[in-house]
């Protein structure tokens, strides 16, 4: 038995339900952390000392970590698709991508989101919102160029490092804030509408 643990409109939750849909995985998801808390109790902490989601249990298996959830997924499940390649040079390509996400982009495109999206606007602090809204139009600059010469983040083939940025490019273009042009990165974006599984759980309204 496959199980998902974390609440559907977490960035990180979304990454794994859409690569868990992309594989065709049968899967539980469960509601915990944000609202339906959970993410503090005994059997939880157990699975995920952090208290955070999402939490993968499989067969009495458990994993934390979207990212580390995202390439067991692939090597346990499709150790041959081009998601995750064999390829080291080329698996190393897409890893560079998915740190990337994780150790630049993540938290100031998080300071945007819960100041303008999770906030009321008498409590935000606009001076920390607009020093990350800088840090992550000069980052997905960097990736618009890179999207110049190739359709996808890591080369022409869609893999992981597609997801873990996707998710995060969807809430990028729905900022209500003007953005300067960016023609490769708007063009990737709608190539990942595209994709059933990314219509469905991560092109939706922000909450």
């Amino acid at each position: 038995m496959r199980i998902l643990w974390g609440r559907a409109n977490s960035s990180n939750v979304m990454k794994v339900i859409w690569l868990l849909e992309e594989l065709g995985l049968d899967y539980d998801r469960r509601d915990v952390g944000g609202p339906f808390g959970k993410t503090d109790t005994p059997e939880y902490l157990h699975m995920n000392p952090m208290g955070l989601v999402p939490t993968l249990e499989e067969d009495g298996f458990t994993l934390f970590e979207s990212n580390a959830i995202l390439r067991y997924l692939c090597a346990a499940h499709a150790p041959s698709s081009p998601l995750w390649p064999a390829d080291l040079k080329a698996r190393a390509r897409v890893d560079q991508w998915m740190d990337w996400q994780q150790t630049a982009l993540n938290a100031p495109h998080s300071t945007v989101f819960l100041g303008l999206v999770r906030t009321p606007p008498e409590r935000r602090d606009n001076a920390a919102i607009d020093a990350a809204k800088a840090n992550i139009t000069r980052f997905w600059g960097m990736l618009d160029a890179r999207l110049a010469r190739s359709a996808f983040v890591a080369g022409d083939a869609f893999t992981l490092s597609d997801i873990c940025l996707g998710v995060h490019v969807h809430r990028w273009f729905s900022f209500d804030f003007e953005r300067p042009e960016q023609p490769n990165l708007a063009k990737w974006y709608e190539r990942l509408k595209t994709r059933p599984a990314y219509a469905r759980h991560v092109a939706l309204p922000m909450t």
